[in-house]
C-alpha cells in the first residue's frame, strides 16, 4: 500500500465490515427467497385431518416426501386384459397341469404368466418356477417355487374377493404380486419367529429388551407380530380401572406386558403406514371406541386379512420350502404382516390400481370379468 494512502486511511477511519455484512445478508435473503419461489419450499408441511376438528386428530407429513413417487412404481409392469371371443381356447385345453388358472383363454394366461414372471423373478425368467422351461416342458412341479406360485395366486384372488373392504378402503386398488414383491423372488419385508430373545432371561424379560427388527428397533416386545398376526390374541391394554378385583393369572386378564406388547404391534403398524398414532386413534382418548376414525376399522380389517393370510397360505407351505427359505431359528415359514405390504405408505404402491388390468386375479370364482 502506498505510505500516502496508508495515512490518509489512518487519519480517516471508516467501517467498512458492517456495511458489508448488511449488503451480505441482503443479497443471501434475496436469493434465498428467488430459489424459494421458483424451485418452491421443500419443508412444506401438509395436514390430513382423521378426526373431529379441534381434537389434533390430524396426520402431518412433509410434501416433499408425500409428492416423491415410491420408486419401485417405476418398473412396475401391467398389460391390459384381452377380451375373450367366442372360441378362443382356454388355458386347460392346452396347457397340462393348469391347475389354478384353467378357465383362462391362452391369451390371458401367457400375458398372465409373463407379468408374474415381470413381477417376482425378471432376472430368472420362466426357469424360476418351471424346471423344464428351456425345453418347452411347463407342466412338471419339479421346482417348489412352482407350488409356492400357485397357492399364492389363490390367496390373491382370496384377498381381492373377500377383503376389498380393506384393500378398497379408499377407491379399487386390489393387490396382485407386485404389491408384495416388487420385483424380488421373495418380498421384503417378511417376518419369522425369533422369541425369546434374550436367553439369559426367563419369563417376559425373555422376549424384550433386545433390538430387533420385529421390534422396530425398540426395546418393545419382539413377539407381537406372532402373537396377533399368527396366533391371533386379542389385541388389548390392560384395566382402566384403578384397584380392580382381578389377577393376570385369570383368563381375559390383560396386564401391562399385554400392553407393552400391544405398543410393539401397534409401533410397527405405524412405521408400515408412515403414520402416527393419531391416524386411527384420539390420542387424549385410546380406549374409547366411540372416538375412533373410519381407518380404525381399515386397520382391524387388515389385521384379519393378515391373521388369514399367515394361517391359511402362507404357514402351511413350510414343507415346500428349502432350508434357505426358512427362518433362521425355528425354520419357520416366511410369514407376512402390513410393511410386507404397505412398505412405509399410507397405501401400498401410493394408491395404484394394481387390479384393473387383472380381472384373473380379483376372484376365487372363475367367472372373469373383461371390460
Amino acid at each position: 500500500m502506498l505510505p500516502w494512502f496508508k495515512k490518509w486511511n489512518e487519519d480517516r477511519p471508516t467501517d467498512i465490515y458492517g456495511p458489508a455484512i448488511l449488503v451480505g445478508a441482503v443479497g443471501a435473503a434475496v436469493i434465498v427467497a428467488a430459489f424459494l419461489v421458483v424451485v418452491g419450499q421443500p419443508f412444506a408441511t401438509k395436514s390430513m385431518q382423521t378426526g373431529p376438528a379441534g381434537t389434533g386428530m390430524v396426520v402431518t407429513e412433509f410434501v416433499n416426501e408425500i409428492e416423491a413417487a415410491d420408486p419401485t412404481i417405476a418398473d412396475y409392469y401391467t398389460e391390459a386384459a384381452y377380451v375373450p371371443e367366442e372360441g378362443d381356447p382356454l388355458a386347460s385345453e392346452v396347457y397340462e397341469n393348469v391347475q389354478v388358472l384353467g378357465g383362462v383363454t391362452e391369451g390371458n394366461f401367457l400375458r398372465l404368466m409373463n407379468a408374474m414372471t415381470q413381477w417376482v423373478a425378471p432376472e430368472q425368467g420362466c426357469v424360476y418356477c418351471h424346471a423344464g422351461a428351456n425345453d418347452g416342458n411347463y407342466a412338471g412341479d419339479d421346482l417348489y417355487t412352482k407350488i409356492v406360485s400357485r397357492r399364492m395366486i389363490q390367496m390373491t384372488q382370496n384377498i381381492n374377493e373377500y377383503w376389498a373392504g380393506h384393500v378398497n378402503a379408499n377407491e379399487e386398488v386390489g393387490v396382485n404380486c407386485y404389491s408384495c414383491h416388487r420385483g424380488q423372488n421373495v418380498p421384503s419385508e417378511i417376518w419369522f419367529k425369533i422369541a425369546p430373545v434374550n436367553e439369559a432371561a426367563a419369563g417376559w424379560a425373555a422376549v424384550q429388551n433386545r433390538v430387533t427388527v420385529q421390534s422396530q428397533f425398540t426395546s418393545l416386545p419382539s413377539d407381537a407380530l406372532e402373537k396377533y398376526l399368527l396366533d391371533g390374541e386379542q389385541i388389548n391394554v390392560h384395566n382402566l380401572e384403578a384397584h380392580v378385583a382381578e389377577l393376570p393369572s385369570q383368563e381375559g386378564v390383560r396386564n401391562w406386558q399385554q400392553t407393552e406388547r400391544t405398543f410393539s404391534l401397534m409401533n410397527y403398524v405405524s412405521n408400515s403406514l408412515g403414520v402416527n398414532c393419531n391416524f386411527c386413534h384420539n390420542s387424549r382418548a385410546f380406549y374409547d371406541g366411540g372416538q375412533i376414525t373410519p381407518q380404525w376399522a381399515t386397520e382391524s380389517l387388515g389385521i384379519q386379512m393378515v391373521l388369514e393370510m399367515n394361517n391359511d397360505y402362507l404357514v402351511p407351505l413350510e414343507d415346500q420350502y428349502p432350508p434357505e427359505r426358512l427362518g433362521p431359528v425355528y425354520a419357520d415359514a416366511p410369514k407376512a404382516a402390513c410393511k410386507t405390504c404397505h412398505k412405509g405408505y399410507q397405501q401400498p404402491l401410493q394408491g395404484m390400481n394394481v387390479i384393473a388390468d387383472w380381472p384373473e386375479l380379483a376372484t376365487t370364482s372363475g367367472d372373469y370379468v373383461y371390460e
